[in-house]
């Protein structure tokens, strides 16, 4: 209870900034679900899905997605602010079998989670952060796949989201995040910088450099990791999926029938 207070509290001093997280939300929310609606369109003769299940299955997607993100491991590479978890393997899997607007919405389900019982140090930024960051791997690779969904294409699809995840996740360090847990914690950008400096003495007090050096590998790995290991299991769990899927759409035909 505690805990939900200091949310609720930390939420009304920052009003603005919440509704503009909500707002990325439902964007990306509206965008996963209109190119899923398409790519149905294109594959008519993809397996319906059961409604129940679904939500039943992404509540444990994004439970697994939850309790996976408080295991992390630092990288030698990188400050020690920057930790790699395996909290997108779920999502990911799940994203592939009930589609992009899942991942986003399992996304989303796991920050809650993480506000209601850790609750937020960082004033939603870092939530804002992993939301945004996590989509940028979850978004493009279900989306790739759910347009045919072979072997091929869920190579593709995650070589693509990796790409986006490092392209993305380095990017949004440099122009938005760093600059925002400075201001956030009262600290200058370079103290945060020579963190990263401490490693690589290159860097040289450039921001740019610090993104380059520290962040980048940490997201190709992460991005990487997800999507070998999605690929090793989930052809191994979608018969389970797809057998539910296939026993739902019998039992209406045969209601209708």
């Amino acid at each position: 209870m505690c805990i939900s207070m200091s949310v609720l509290q930390t939420f009304q001093s920052n009003l603005g900034f919440c509704i503009g997280f909500l707002l990325i939300v439902l964007v990306l929310f509206g965008l996963a679900y209109l190119l899923e609606k398409i790519s149905q369109k294109q594959n008519p003769d993809n397996e319906p899905l059961s409604p129940t299940r679904r939500i039943a299955m992404i509540g444990m997607f994004s439970a697994v997605a939850f309790i996976l993100m408080l295991f992390e491991v630092p990288m030698p590479f990188a400050p020690s602010f920057y930790k790699l978890d395996l909290s997108e393997l779920p999502i990911l899997i799940g994203a592939f079998a009930f589609g992009p607007s899942a991942g986003v919405m399992m996304e989303f389900i796991k920050i809650l989670l993480k506000l209601l019982f850790k609750g937020t140090s960082t004033a939603f930024v870092g939530e804002l952060a992993n939301f945004a960051v996590g989509c940028s791997l979850i978004l493009p690779a279900s989306v790739i796949y759910s347009f045919r969904k072979t072997k091929k294409q869920a190579l593709l699809s995650m070589i693509v989201g990796t790409l986006v995840l490092t392209v993305f996740g380095t990017s949004f360090n440099a122009f938005y995040l760093l600059p925002a847990f400075a201001k956030l914690y009262g600290m200058p950008l370079e103290a945060l910088i020579g963190m990263g400096e401490a490693i690589f003495p290159s860097i040289s007090g450039s921001i740019f450099r610090f993104v380059v050096y520290c962040v980048a590998p940490l997201n190709f790995i992460k991005g990487t990791v997800n999507s070998v290991i999605t690929l090793l299991v989930y052809k191994k769990l979608s018969p389970i999926l797809k057998s539910s899927h296939a026993s739902a759409a019998k039992k209406s035909s045969s209601v209708n029938g």
